[in-house]
């Protein structure tokens, strides 16, 4: 017997800088599972700090094999994204992660409302979501930072500078 669907949508007009993240960890080697599983606790304690401009937090399972796991974020605009970003302890795990990702990948997907998509892929071995039909690049110079990325340029500067990455 057929059963008839529910069909829901939203109004995000509420939302019109509204931006989505997509968000993963990949292990690639052994000791990453070390690494992914203590990001598990700082995020956890990040995303119950409550930070301004969050509307929703949301565990995605991407992959058991090779483990890439992540989440999926609503931020109510940039700005609220970017001082987070910028705000300790994030600011510090994220320096710390570039500067040794300790076995594991990090990406993520941005898209916007407003318009505009980026992306950035850390550590990671194979290409995936956008990297696999866009084409990757080194993400340096106006490529560095995901607001200017998104083509945002009164955004201020990355949470960490180029700067501080390759010259400290």
């Amino acid at each position: 017997m057929p059963t008839r669907v529910n069909r829901q949508t939203v109004d995000v007009s509420a939302y019109p800088d509204l931006l989505v993240l997509y968000l993963g960890m990949r292990v690639n080697r052994m000791y990453g599972i070390r690494t992914f599983f203590s990001f598990g606790r700082k995020i956890s304690q990040s995303v119950a700090d409550k930070p301004d401009g969050l509307l929703l937090h949301e565990p995605v399972y991407y992959s058991f094999f090779p483990m890439n796991m992540g989440m999926r974020q609503y931020w109510r605009d940039l700005p609220s994204l970017l001082a987070f970003a910028r705000s300790e302890p994030h600011r510090q795990w994220w320096l710390d992660f570039l500067r040794d990702s300790g076995g594991t990948g990090f990406w993520h997907e941005t898209y916007s409302v407003k318009g505009g998509m980026e992306a950035v892929y850390d550590d990671v071995p194979k290409p995936l979501g956008f990297g696999r039909f866009a084409g990757i690049q080194r993400a340096r110079g106006p490529m560095f930072g995901s607001a200017a990325r998104l083509g945002r340029t009164d955004s201020g500067d990355p949470a960490v500078s180029e700067t501080e990455l390759y010259e400290s």
